[in-house]
C-alpha cells in the first residue's frame, strides 16, 4: 500500500486496516513456521504496511499535516 492511498482513509478505516494487517501477519508467520509459505517477502511487506498505518495514525494524533 502506498502512503498517499492510506492518507485518504479515515481514522476508523485505518484502525480496521491495522487489525486486518496484524491478523494477516500472524497467519503468514504461522504458514512460514509450518513450511507452507512460498513467498516469504510477504511478511516484510505486511510489517511495512503496519508501520505505515501506525505512522499515519500517530501523525494525526499529534496534529502533523502532510
Amino acid at each position: 500500500m502506498k502512503v498517499t492511498e492510506l492518507r485518504n482513509y479515515t481514522d476508523d478505516e485505518l484502525k480496521k486496516l491495522l487489525e486486518e494487517k496484524k491478523r494477516q501477519l500472524m497467519e503468514l508467520r504461522f504458514q512460514h513456521a509450518l513450511g507452507q509459505l512460498r513467498n516469504t517477502s510477504l511478511i516484510e511487506e505486511t510489517k511495512r504496511d503496519i508501520a505505515r498505518v501506525k505512522t499515519i495514525l500517530r501523525e494525526r494524533e499529534l496534529g502533523i499535516r502532510r
